[in-house]
């Protein structure tokens, strides 16, 4: 077998055992999900509004322009999507503490949101 058939293998093998961590991922995210299913979250007001702004905006749905929609593009509407979720959930049951609004989410929202800054929260500022 040749360099590039033997690292086609491994790699092959290297993604099923990826297949299998993300079973067992999501085995440890239905334990989270059952025992934590909403999570009480401050966040500061500015933020709280910007998010329920983006509940009650109109959108599309999809890129709107007749190209197809590439994964930066799915992501950020994705991303987009999960804080109009937020921003229902406190227009539903979010209320004002001071500087801020206190809410409980769910804990799916909750997570996209921890995703999304860690992965880069350099933009935002308190």
């Amino acid at each position: 077998m040749d360099t590039s058939e033997e690292a086609g293998r491994e790699a092959e093998e290297e993604y099923a055992r990826y297949r299998e961590d993300a079973k067992v991922l999501a085995a440890v995210g239905v334990c989270v999900r059952d025992q934590a299913a909403r999570i009480e979250v401050r966040l500061p007001k500015a933020v709280a509004d910007a998010a329920v702004a983006a509940w009650r905006r109109e959108e599309s749905g999809g890129p709107g322009d007749g190209r197809e929609e590439g994964r930066e593009r799915y992501v950020l509407r994705d991303q987009a999507a999960e804080l109009a979720l937020i921003g229902a959930a406190i227009t539903e049951r979010g209320r004002p503490d001071g500087a801020d609004v206190v809410v409980a989410l769910d804990v799916e929202s909750a997570g996209a949101a921890a995703r999304v800054a860690s992965s880069d929260g350099s933009w935002y500022q308190v």
